[in-house]
């Protein structure tokens, strides 16, 4: 058998959907194993951009299966609105598949997710306002429906009853809004269930006999490292583990089943939405490198904050997730700057530290220690060998290798499935 996991080393948008896109075509099948549709993974082939974000990022390849597993939380009219634009593109969706056990994301969670938000005011988590949060902690207090009461509608009638009259409460006593009417919310999901029977099924024994008959199973997760629930920037992080250990938990597959872990990691440093970030540049350097990037949300648009490469980030993910190989991508964009900074620590009180402390208020004033790089000031797109980079990319990429003891394996050198460098097969 043969498990690959790709996460994300950083604040997520590093690429991840570009390797499970390139990796996917040796892929049997790949297993989407958290999160919710406030992911954005952009796909480009042959110039034309596909933006996905429920759907697995190896639906374009059709000869593998793709399994929205145990672990997600599904917003069935964002899923049927993006099998739609890639059925209009001409593209199948047919090889499409959706586990009974993922929770389904109502429209009063988008609704509470946006209250609380504006409830929290300053101190809001800045989320995409898409309802993960809330369904995630309906998943938890155990009043969640999930995707398998779809296939009894009377099951879902009932439970559906029982939670909307505590999410009414919440929504009229604590935000004086409006309740949500039910038979509204049955009707809708009562014109939906039918297109969605189909593609549910038992993720569990499908995936892990997948694996079983030794065929190539490809896991990915959306957002990143200092993002997971436990172990990010909390509280401003996302609602479940984007972790390698997160497969584990959210596809229902053992650990000895995951032999290679790869971390994706961008060239610099991104982040969306509040929280502490020690390199961010709020200067021309941070502009630049945002236009030259396009960091802009592939979910909501938003222009993302920039920085400086931080490797203590990266180490962190290096160990939490075991990772096997790193993919480095989008050093283009750093092409025409002539000094680069590199973050290897940080000063909190006058000490050094290596690692990311848990309190916020420790990390909120950490200073960046800086290893500084010279650029190489040349186009490096059309590069295909390793041997044929820069001298001063090369450096770069090796000191990246090298201060998180990962080998690197894959180097993006633009957005499109072909502008990669490939050190060491995945």
């Amino acid at each position: 058998m043969a498990g690959y996991v790709v996460v994300g080393s950083q604040w997520g948008d590093e690429g991840k959907g570009k390797i499970v896109d390139v990796l996917g075509e040796k892929m049997d099948m790949v297993v989407r194993f958290q999160g919710g549709n406030n992911a954005g993974h952009t796909v480009i082939v042959n110039g034309e951009k596909s933006v996905l974000h429920l759907l697995p990022s190896g639906i374009l390849n059709k000869d593998a299966l793709c399994v929205i597993g145990p672990g997600v939380v599904v917003d069935p009219f964002v899923l049927l609105d993006e099998i739609k634009t890639l059925k209009d593109r001409g593209l199948t969706c047919d090889h499409l598949r959706i586990s009974d056990r993922a929770h389904l994301i109502m429209p009063y969670h988008i609704k509470l997710d946006e209250l609380q938000e504006q409830k929290l005011a300053k101190n809001k988590i800045g989320t995409t306002k898409r309802g993960i949060g809330p369904c995630y902690a309906d998943k938890y207090t155990r009043i969640g429906l999930r995707v398998c009461d779809l296939v009894d509608f009377d099951i879902f009638k009932k439970r559906l009853a029982s939670t909307l009259a505590i999410k009414n409460d919440q929504i009229v006593k604590l935000y004086n809004e409006k309740p949500f009417d039910y038979d509204t919310l049955v009707n809708q999901f009562a014109k939906i269930r039918q297109d969605l029977l189909p593609m549910i099924c038992d993720s569990v024994s499908l995936v892990n006999q997948y694996l079983d008959e030794g065929k190539n199973v490809l896991f990915e997760g959306a957002q990143a490292n200092m993002l997971d629930i436990n172990y990010g920037t909390y509280p401003y992080v996302t609602s479940s583990s984007p972790t390698s250990a997160g497969v584990c938990e959210g596809a229902a597959v053992a650990p000895q089943k995951l032999q290679t872990i790869v971390g994706v990691v961008k060239a610099y440093s991104t982040r969306v939405g509040e929280g502490p970030f020690v390199t961010e540049l709020l200067d021309d350097m941070g502009e630049h490198i945002r236009s030259a990037g396009a960091e802009f949300g592939a979910t909501t648009g938003r222009p993302r904050r920039c920085g400086w490469l931080d490797l203590c980030v990266v180490k962190q993910a290096a160990i939490i997730n075991g990772l096997t190989d790193l993919v480095v991508t989008k050093i283009d964009v750093l092409s025409d700057i002539e000094k680069i900074k590199v973050c290897v620590g940080y000063e909190i009180d006058g000490k050094e530290y290596t690692y990311i402390p848990a309190s916020l208020s420790d990390y909120a004033k950490s200073k960046p220690i800086y290893k500084e790089f010279d650029g190489w000031m040349c186009d490096i797109t059309k590069i295909r060998q390793y041997s044929q980079l820069p001298e001063n990319c090369r450096k770069y990429l090796e000191f990246i290798a090298e201060f998180t003891k990962t080998r690197i394996s894959l180097v993006s050198v633009g957005p499109d499935r072909e502008n990669n460098i490939i050190i060491n097969e995945l």
